[in-house]
């Protein structure tokens, strides 16, 4: 497997920028401002929505995944057939774990889904046969095997929000929707350029050179969560947990009781 890891010297640095941003991108995927809650909370299911497409966008884990299923997917029945699975798995995941509170680590969930990403070049590149000479699982089953596993990993996101009690079905539907629009656009994107890409004569090399990146990225993206991982002392410093996301609730009720006593001096006053 080594041998499917050695990068021409001019290859390697841009593969040491882009992995330079995609340590920037997940030192601070975690956590969230009181600003960023309060927005939520006025902002209601649009903004759930909107949330989850600019995470699905900003995501680097979920869209290097995607962009390694359909790298040689050219048949539009292919592509919705592969999309679909991966969708199901992780709407299925997203919404249950959000809807029964189900809790995982963040930092080990996502360093799964790195190596997500890589296994999913790597049977792009045959590895299986090529390397270790037994078959391929099923690629279609694997999918929404794997599809299940991002699916709880945005759902940790999901649950770092201010959730509505009243309202959870509806929150989780709406940043669920917001996912699948910011996937639609990313897909279209990725298959615009592949699709003038493969026209040239330097698409074969390019397509070996571009999966060899992304075990590598996964891999990196795994280290770098199991890196977060280890180094969190507090497992309240960043997001929500169970006991921390039922204090914020009473906070901003407390909050509001008292925003509702000084209006009524104020009145008084008056």
């Amino acid at each position: 497997m080594l041998a499917i890891l050695k990068f021409p010297l001019q290859d390697g640095r841009w593969l040491l920028v882009v992995l330079g941003m995609l340590f920037v991108s997940q030192a601070f995927g975690h956590g969230m401002s009181e600003a960023e809650k309060q927005s939520i909370i006025e902002g209601g299911n649009l903004r759930y929505m909107w949330i989850g497409a600019t995470h699905m966008l900003s995501g680097y884990d979920h869209l290097l995944f995607v962009f390694g299923i359909i790298f040689f997917l050219t048949r539009f029945r292919d592509i919705v057939k592969y999309i679909t699975a991966f969708t199901l798995g992780h709407s299925l995941t997203l919404i249950y774990a959000t809807f029964n509170a189900i809790q995982v680590n963040y930092f080990l969930i996502d360093a799964v889904i790195g190596l997500s990403v890589a296994y999913i070049a790597f049977a792009n590149l045959d590895g299986f046969k090529k390397y270790w000479d037994i078959k391929a699982p099923n690629l279609l089953w694997m999918i929404v095997v794997l599809g299940l596993i991002h699916g709880l990993g945005l759902s940790t996101r999901l649950q770092q929000l201010p959730l509505s009690e009243d309202n959870l079905f509806m929150n989780i539907v709406a940043f669920n929707v917001g996912i699948e629009l910011g996937q639609i656009l990313a897909l279209s994107v990725m298959l615009l350029v592949l699709a003038g890409w493969r026209k040239r004569p330097a698409f074969q090399p390019f397509s070996r050179i571009a999966n060899m990146f992304l075990i590598v990225a996964g891999f990196y993206l795994c280290l770098m969560q199991l890196h977060g991982y280890s180094h969190v002392t507090d497992p309240d410093e960043f997001g929500f947990s169970a006991d921390n996301h039922a204090h914020e609730h009473i906070r901003m009720d407390e909050q509001r009781a008292l925003q509702i006593k000084l209006n009524t001096i104020h009145d008084s006053i008056d």
